[in-house]
This record gives structure tokens, C-alpha cells and sequence, in this order.
């Protein structure tokens, strides 16, 4: 038996607040009803201590996936929610997602709305998915809603798996490249240096730059430059998190050379449209659609010219006037959206635009793989090469150097 503190509300009127003990949130919930009153919250005590490293932990995408597919499933064959969220929150393999499950249903068992409780887990629910299921239940589809919702899912978590696949690469060959620079500039260069200071003579200007980088990495300022380095990835990874750095980051990105910030741009736009469409297709309002797709499209820019439009929409001006203006918006985008506002067809229009740049970002992922892989190799035969050719160069007199 467990410790639950409620607050309900008495036939007269009266808030109570009081603890009681039970087997779990649902048999609290009848005895309180027995009694007469009406639910408001329960909350198990001691429950908050289980969060301590809720900061540490994640709901991956994959996962979330899963577990709306199974919801709908569960919610279309008639099972109640309350059930439904018991089964997979006992069967979920995400520890986290796990207790946000079982949260969840405490809540709906409470008397709260499945929305309701799930806005009380930002971090696991975004907006756009709490926002799409208030709109299934308001409509009585919830199962619809949550198909939706999956397949929305589904695309997103394709897309970062492309542009992820694209950028892993160069990642981890730039990150080879500097451990085998960082080993031979740490542990052979000083053999050579030894060797050379004994033969004595003046040594060319790539070893001499050679050897200043190993004597640099093996002394103290070695430390402060891998601390620097480390440092300034990790300085930028929470920059570009801030208001400034979004802004920045958000201009940049979009302009980034080797087809990255095209690929940048199409992503971006694949999200828009998906998000959009989806949200207009569950019932979603038009203006918390709009605000809704500007936060979670992952730009600034985009995020911008969809909030601009947003306020034009509140005077009666279409979706689309507004976004010709921004050129982050290639033409053809906003014909589409203008032949779907006057068709009544917008989330039609939209799945297209989504599916084209979606096409187009993996043919683009493909072409950028294709240039990356020969130029990262060239990078670092590069880099490897340069300083054996700087440790090889004054062989070619030693002879003299003896003399």
C-alpha cells in the first residue's frame, strides 16, 4: 500500500486536500469517488524522487514512434485509454518513457485529459503532439489522430537520419585524422627532433613547423589546446540554443557551401510542409498551426516568415502572400500553397511539397556523400602525408649533416 495525497471536491463545493493510502492511482480514485467526491489530482508521495536524473535521460525518437503506433492500435480496437497506456507503459523498453507512462495514465485516471497529461511531459511531447491529440479528441479520432502522428514522426526521424548519414562521414574521419596527427605529432615527431638536434644543421620549414606543433602538444599548452578545442564544440553546440545563436546559425546554415546549406534548406522545408499539412489534416486551427510549425522548424529564418504570416492571416491576408517575400521559400513552394487556399486542398498541397523536398534531400544526401568521401580522404592523406613528407625531408641531407 502506497501514500497518495489528492485534492478533490466535496458535493457542497468544498476543495479538500488531504493522503490516503491505496494499491494504486485507479482504486484511490473509486474510494475517493465513493466517498462522494470529485477527483481533481492524485499524486503518489516520494514519486518526485525518481526524477533526480530525469535531466540525464531521453525519449528517443524510435521509441516514441513505437509507442504512438501501438496507441493507435490499442485506442482502434476499442481498448480504453487507461488500459492502453497500462499495457505499454509495462512493456516499453525506454526506462523514461516508461515513467512518463505510467505518469500519464496516473493523470487520466485522475480525471485529466489524455492532452492534458501529456503537456505535463514536455521533454517526451512536443507541442505539436499534444496540440494534434486535443484535436482527436475534441473530434472523437483519436486513433486517426495518432496514426497521423506517427507516420509525422516517422518522416522526421527519416530526415535526421539522412542528414545524420551525410554528416557522420567527415565526422569521423575529420575526428581520425586529428587522434593519427595528434599520435605522430605526440610520439614519433620527438624521435625525429632527438635525432635531428644531434646531427644539428639547419632543418627545412615544415619540419621546423612539424616539430614546434609536437613540442607545443607535449608540454603543458597541449593540454589547453585539446581543452580549447573540446571546449569551443561544446561553447558552440549550446550557442546555437540561444536566441542570438539561433538567429546566427539560422542565416549561416542556409548558406554553407558543398551543397550543405541547400540540403539545410530542403530539410527544413520538408518539415514545414510535413507539419503543417498534418496539423491542418488532424483539425488543427490555421493560426495555432502556423505557430506550432514555426517552433518546431528547426530555423530561424523559416520560423520567422511563418510567424509573419501568421499575424497577416489575422487580417485576412492568405498563407502564401507573405512567404513570397522571404527567399527562403523558392517559388514553387508558394504556388503550391496559393493553388491549395484556393482548391480548399492545403494539406494535400502540403504532403506534396513535403514528399518532393524529401525526395530531393535524398538525392542531394547521396550527391554531397559522393564529394565528401574522396575530399575527406584527401584531407587526411593530407594531413598524415604533410608531416611524414616534414620528418622525411631532411633526409635527403643527412649526408651533409654528418659531414
Amino acid at each position: 500500500m502506497a501514500v497518495y495525497a489528492y485534492k478533490a471536491r466535496s458535493r457542497g463545493g468544498e476543495v479538500l486536500e488531504d493522503q490516503i493510502e491505496g494499491s494504486d492511482t485507479m482504486a484511490v480514485a473509486s474510494a475517493l469517488r465513493q466517498q462522494g467526491l470529485m477527483v481533481i489530482n492524485i499524486k503518489e508521495q516520494g514519486v518526485g524522487q525518481k526524477d533526480l536524473l530525469a535531466a540525464f535521460k531521453s525519449v528517443k525518437l524510435a521509441d516514441l514512434v513505437i509507442f504512438t503506433r501501438q496507441f493507435a492500435t490499442m485506442i482502434n480496437a476499442g481498448l480504453p485509454i487507461v488500459r492502453s497506456l497500462y499495457v505499454l507503459g509495462e512493456q516499453t523498453s525506454n526506462k523514461q518513457l516508461g515513467d512518463t507512462i505510467v505518469d500519464i495514465r496516473k493523470d487520466v485516471e485522475a480525471g485529466l485529459a489524455l492532452s492534458e497529461a501529456l503537456e505535463k511531459h514536455p521533454k517526451a511531447f512536443s507541442k505539436l503532439y499534444t496540440e494534434m491529440v486535443k484535436a482527436g479528441e475534441v473530434g472523437g479520432i483519436l486513433d486517426d489522430v495518432l496514426i497521423r502522428i506517427a507516420f509525422q514522426l516517422e518522416k522526421d526521424q527519416e530526415l535526421r537520419r539522412k542528414v545524420k548519414s551525410a554528416m557522420t562521414y567527415p565526422t569521423v574521419v575529420l575526428v581520425i585524422a586529428i587522434l593519427a596527427a595528434s599520435f605522430m605529432l605526440i610520439f614519433i615527431v620527438p624521435i625525429f627532433a632527438k635525432m635531428f638536434a644531434d646531427l644539428g644543421g639547419t632543418l627545412p620549414i615544415p619540419t621546423q613547423i612539424a616539430m614546434t606543433l609536437s613540442n607545443i602538444l607535449t608540454s603543458i599548452w597541449g593540454v589547453f589546446v585539446y581543452g580549447a578545442l573540446i571546449g569551443g564544440v561544446i561553447f558552440f553546440l549550446r550557442w546555437i540554443k540561444t536566441e542570438n545563436g539561433r538567429k546566427y546559425w539560422g542565416k549561416v546554415s542556409l548558406k554553407l557551401p558543398a551543397k550543405i546549406g541547400d540540403i539545410i534548406q530542403k530539410v527544413a522545408l520538408a518539415r514545414f510542409a510535413r507539419t503543417l499539412g498534418t496539423l491542418s489534416a488532424a483539425g488543427v486551427p490555421i493560426l495555432q498551426s502556423l505557430e506550432i510549425t514555426a517552433t518546431s522548424s528547426g530555423n530561424w529564418v523559416i520560423e520567422q516568415a511563418l510567424l509573419k504570416s501568421r499575424d497577416s492571416i489575422r487580417e485576412g491576408i492568405p498563407i502564401y502572400k507573405p512567404l513570397e517575400d522571404e527567399w527562403v521559400f523558392p517559388p514553387m513552394v508558394t504556388r503550391m500553397i496559393a493553388v491549395g487556399e484556393e482548391t480548399g486542398d492545403i494539406d494535400g498541397m502540403l504532403t506534396k511539397i513535403a514528399e518532393f523536398y524529401e525526395s530531393e534531400v535524398d538525392a542531394a544526401v547521396k550527391a554531397l556523400t559522393s564529394i565528401i568521401e574522396p575530399l575527406m580522404i584527401a584531407v587526411v592523406g593530407g594531413i598524415v602525408g604533410g608531416i611524414i613528407i616534414a620528418m622525411y625531408l631532411p633526409m635527403f641531407k643527412i649526408f651533409e649533416l654528418i659531414e
